[in-house]
């Protein structure tokens, strides 16, 4: 199969809105010819001054060429204004539907392969390679007709005149395009995806950098948090340092060969005058030094619309790269799951294909039970969670709800049986209400009101200026995580899914507001099939089961009664836990 080009892609995006595209190219091409026409009013305007010399008051055309000169470049301003508006009207529709088609399927996506990308390079791609596409529409794409078409008018004026001169003016834009074609070659592109992958690693370090600035603060680690981001900067300056220096060369020359028009026909006027100065040649040579600027300005245009065509070819291959992540298998057939029953049979995965965040698991969770999950961060516990949500396929075994593999479940027959409180609560830059609305769009006021009230938050209500009318985050107000994590349960209680997942709800609380939280969570809870991930072991002392995870395995399972007479893993971490819980900062005491 044939490979789109770069164009037809972007095409494809454009719709009905293409035959704009098409049409300021016809409008650039009309405005570049339309700009050169005030050129030759210039010659007559010298010829005519020339003929009369030195009696100049003789020259009675020079007005009505002058006016005619500048009707046509303001003619030609026009149709250019013309045709940018036509493209960019293009551009934006193209622009607009990659940003849409890119986070249509970034939401289909697995966690996992959002996650291997990052968020801010995630961002980059959708927002500035979305970006470089309709730059290289807008702008580039109709002034690269132009200069398609100036070179062909200007070839008829400078050999029409006088094809001697004309000759040498084209000699310095050969060589010119020749040095042009040597920096924008294939080599360079493997350069730009280079600079382009610099500038990406960069970008999302700078994110992660940003975001961990106050835990950084609070500890001390600047220099060491800051030596990551650093290297990719140091990264970058290696590479532009040495694309500078490669480049400095035949961009010198290129930048002599354009300038150096005026020296090969002031050479030539030397060389044509030995026989003595005639009007028509120094006619000529003037009109000539009048219009090689022209020359300069159109091969500088065709550079950088080059340069920008790499810029465009890198972005839809970034772009590209995105789109062709698989996202996970729907169902066709419409499975409902006959109960809330959920069950892992050898189940394994891995996010880097070498490391088993899972491996081998196997549990069951009856509906209607309530079971824990426990153990040292990086045991697999949040991985278990997201996987049993299908936030990702595992590469071995199978996940069952209602013994119905849930890779057999309709998406959104799978989620409106699963309810997840996660351990950041993702409240997203909008009121209360729209927030807690997301669990089901069709929600009264009065249904929200009774969530909220459910999950302990008429607290919160009450204390902010526009009650649940109240935007959270920037330009709004900023809540405790405690205040956040019950937002985010009122938000499950709304929603009311049979199976619910608790990834560390009561993390962020503080004691007052983990009494709140826990309430919460209990209404939240009533009658539900429940999976909790808890690293406050007080919580689940009357949960059904614990599973106590280490390296993506279930070690140890049963009630908190019989894990503690066991004497393993649980036992120690109840011990350790019981003894911090009743650990106190006290002055050292001196004799």
């Amino acid at each position: 199969m044939k490979k789109q080009s770069n164009l037809s892609r972007l095409m494809g995006y454009a719709g009905g809105h293409k035959i704009l595209t098409y049409l300021s190219w016809v409008l650039s091409v009309m405005s570049a010819l339309l700009a050169l026409v005030p050129f030759w009013y210039i010659w007559r305007i010298i010829h005519d001054i020339l003929e009369v010399s030195p009696d100049f008051s003789q020259a009675g055309n020079v007005t009505s060429y002058g006016w005619s000169a500048v009707l046509f470049a303001v003619l030609s301003i026009v149709v250019y204004i013309a045709g940018l508006m036509c493209s960019h009207m293009s551009a934006f529709r193209v622009a607009a539907n990659i940003r849409k088609e890119l986070m249509r399927h970034i939401t289909t996506l697995p966690l996992g392969v959002t996650e291997k990308y990052g968020s801010g390079n995630l961002r980059r791609i959708v927002n500035t390679s979305s970006a470089a596409t309709e730059t290289y529409l807008a702008h580039r794409l109709p002034d690269k007709a132009g200069a398609i078409a100036t070179p062909i008018g200007l070839l008829v004026l400078l050999l029409a005149f006088d094809w001697r001169l004309g000759l040498l003016s084209l000699v310095p834009v050969v060589l010119g395009f020749l040095f042009m074609m040597g920096m924008t070659g294939k080599g360079m592109q493997e350069k730009m995806k280079e600079y382009q992958n610099a500038l990406s690693e960069m970008s999302n370090e700078a994110v992660e950098y940003v975001r961990g600035v106050p835990v950084v603060k609070a500890f001390g680690q600047t220099i060491f948090s800051f030596k990551r981001f650093k290297g990719t900067i140091d990264n970058y300056e290696k590479w532009v340092i040495a694309y500078t220096k490669e480049m400095r060369l035949p961009m010198m020359c290129y930048t002599t060969a354009i300038n150096g028009v005026f020296a090969f026909l002031i050479a030539g006027g030397i060389l044509f005058t030995r026989g003595g100065v005639t009007n028509e040649l120094l006619l000529n040579l003037i009109f000539y030094i009048v219009i090689t600027p022209v020359i300069g300005t159109t091969l500088t245009k065709i550079m950088f619309m080059s340069e920008d065509a790499m810029i465009v070819g890198d972005a839809l291959g970034r772009i590209d790269e995105v789109l062709n992540e698989k996202p996970l298998s729907e169902s066709s057939v419409n499975n409902t799951p006959k109960d809330n029953g959920i069950t892992l049979e050898h189940v394994s995965y891995s996010y880097d294909g070498e490391k088993n965040a899972l491996n081998d698991v196997s549990l069951q969770v009856a509906p209607g039970q309530v079971i824990a999950l426990v153990g040292a961060s990086g045991g697999g516990k949040t991985t278990l969670a997201n996987i049993v949500t299908r936030f990702f396929d595992p590469q071995k075994g199978r996940i069952l709800i209602g013994n119905i593999d849930i890779r057999n479940i309709p998406k959104e027959t799978l989620m409106n049986k699963v309810s997840f409180v996660f351990q950041n609560s993702r409240l997203i830059k909008a009121s209360i209400l729209e927030n807690v609305r997301m669990a089901k769009p069709d929600a009264s006021r009065e249904e929200i009101a009774h969530a909220l009230e459910a999950a302990q938050c008429l607290d919160i209500i009450e204390k902010l200026p526009n009650g649940i009318d109240t935007v959270v985050g920037t330009n709004g107000v900023y809540l405790s995580g405690g205040e956040q994590q019950r937002l985010a349960i009122a938000r499950a209680i709304l929603k009311n899914a049979p199976i619910l997942i608790l990834d560390e709800a009561t993390a962020f609380a503080d004691p007052d507001n983990e009494v709140r939280v826990q309430k919460a969570l209990s209404a939240l809870s009533k009658g539900k099939t429940v999976i909790m991930i808890a690293h406050r072991l007080s919580s689940i002392i009357g949960v059904d089961c614990i599973y106590v995870m280490q390296d993506g395995e279930i070690v140890e399972s049963g009630t908190h009664n019989e894990l503690i007479e066991r004497n393993g893993i649980f036992a120690r971490m109840w011990k350790n836990y019981s003894e911090a819980a009743e650990w106190k900062i006290a002055k050292e005491v001196t004799a």
